[in-house]
C-alpha cells in the first residue's frame, strides 16, 4: 500500500511538472513577436533604379492627391496611400518624391521610378496604366434624384471662380447659369443653403471637399466623358510597365483601392452610372479642347506654366488635406517623403489650412 501511494505521489509530481514546463513554454512562446515573411521584390535594378526601393513622383500641391498639411513635412493623399500599396504589391520600400507638375521630367531624368496622378486626358509623353481613380467636371446636387440640369434661367450653378469647372458650365450654360465663389467650400455651402441647386467641381475634389465638411451631397451629372488618374512609367520599360499593371489589377481585386477611397473621399469613385448633361461631347474631345484652353489661362494667370498641369481644378488649391482626421495609413510611405524636394511648398500650405476651417 505504501508502494502504491509513493507510486501515485510520483506520477503527481511528473504530472505537475509537466504542466508547469508547458506553462513556461507557452509563456515563452507569446513574449516572441511575429515577423512576417518578406516579399521577394517583383522587380530590381536597373528596372528602378535603386534596390529595393520604388521611387514615386506625386505633385504635392495637388490635394487630396498629394499635398501637406500646415502641421507637417509629410506629404499625404490619396496617390501617397495608393504608392505605398503599390509598393508592398512589388515587395518593395516606398520613397516618395515631389516632382510639381514635371511628371515627364522626373522619370526622364531618372529622378522616380514611377508617378503617380497622370490625367489620362493629357495625353502624356509616357506609357500610362489603367486608370485607378476616375474623374471629370461633375455636377453636385442635395438629392441623388434631382434631374440633369437643362439650359434655362431657372438653372443655378455654384462653381469655384477660374476653374476648368467655372469654364465647363459658361461653355455649356447660359451666363446667368452660374454663381462664382472664392473657395469649393463656399459653392457646397450655397448649395446646402439653397441659393444654387448644383455646384460643378471636379469629381475627385468636390467628393473630397464635400466629404470633409460633412455635406451629403450626391454626384447627378457628369460634364464630360471620365478619363482618370494613372501611374506613368517610361514607355521603353517594359518590365516596369508590366508589374505596375499587375500590381494595380491585385489592388483593385483585393479592395485596395476601394479601401483608399473611402478613406480619403467617404465613397468609391465609380462614375460609370452617372449620366451626361446635353452638352458634354460623346467622344470628349471638344470638352477637351475647352479644358485644355481653360487650363492654360489658369496657368498663365497663376504663373503656373511647368508641363503636365494638373487639370482636376484650381479647386484643389484650396482643397487642402487635413491631417487630423485623414492622416495617411502607411506612416513609413509618409516619413519616406523627399523633404528635400518636397519643402517649400506654400500654395499646398495654405491649401491645408483651407480645408482645416
Amino acid at each position: 500500500m505504501k508502494h502504491l501511494k509513493r507510486f501515485a505521489a510520483c506520477c503527481a509530481a511528473a504530472v505537475c511538472c509537466a504542466a508547469m514546463l508547458l506553462l513556461a513554454t507557452g509563456c515563452q512562446q507569446q513574449q516572441e513577436s511575429y515577423t512576417p515573411p518578406e516579399a521577394t521584390p517583383a522587380v530590381s535594378k536597373p528596372v528602378i533604379a535603386q534596390e529595393g526601393v520604388l521611387r514615386v513622383g506625386v505633385n504635392a500641391n495637388n490635394a487630396p492627391l498629394a499635398g501637406q498639411p500646415s502641421s507637417s513635412t509629410k506629404i499625404v493623399g490619396i496617390d501617397v496611400d495608393m504608392a505605398a500599396a503599390l509598393a508592398d504589391q512589388l515587395g518593395l520600400k516606398l520613397e516618395v518624391v515631389d516632382v510639381s507638375t514635371d511628371a515627364a521630367g522626373a522619370l526622364t531624368s531618372g529622378k522616380v521610378d514611377v508617378v503617380m496622378g497622370v490625367n489620362k486626358s493629357d495625353s502624356p509623353s509616357f506609357w500610362t496604366s489603367d486608370t485607378y481613380l476616375p474623374t471629370a467636371v461633375a455636377l453636385f446636387a442635395q438629392s441623388s434624384n434631382s434631374t440633369v440640369p437643362a439650359n434655362s434661367a431657372s438653372t443655378k450653378i455654384a462653381a469655384q471662380v477660374s476653374s476648368n469647372s467655372a469654364w465647363a458650365v459658361t461653355n455649356e450654360f447660359d451666363n446667368s447659369t452660374i454663381t462664382t465663389t472664392e473657395d469649393l467650400k463656399s459653392a457646397f455651402s450655397a448649395l446646402e443653403s439653397g441659393k444654387v441647386q448644383y455646384v460643378a467641381a471636379d469629381a475627385v475634389v468636390g467628393s473630397y471637399v464635400s466629404n470633409n465638411a460633412g455635406m451629403d451631397v450626391h454626384m447627378v451629372a457628369l460634364m464630360q466623358q471620365a478619363s482618370g488618374y494613372c501611374v506613368g512609367v517610361l514607355d521603353g520599360n517594359t518590365q516596369l510597365k508590366q508589374a505596375v499593371s499587375n500590381a494595380l489589377s491585385a489592388m483593385n481585386s483585393n479592395g485596395v483601392s476601394s479601401i483608399i477611397q473611402k478613406k480619403w473621399l467617404g465613397t468609391t469613385m465609380d462614375l460609370s452610372g452617372i449620366k451626361l448633361t446635353a452638352g458634354a461631347s460623346d467622344d470628349g474631345d471638344d470638352m477637351s479642347e475647352v479644358l485644355n484652353s481653360a487650363n492654360a489661362a489658369i496657368g498663365t494667370l497663376t504663373g503656373n506654366t511647368g508641363s503636365n498641369t494638373n487639370k482636376a481644378d484650381s479647386d484643389n488649391k484650396t482643397a487642402g488635406t487635413d491631417s487630423d482626421s485623414k492622416t495617411s495609413n502607411s506612416d513609413s510611405a509618409s516619413s519616406s517623403a523627399d523633404s528635400s524636394s518636397a519643402g517649400g511648398s506654400s500654395a499646398s500650405n495654405d491649401a491645408a489650412s483651407t480645408a482645416s476651417n
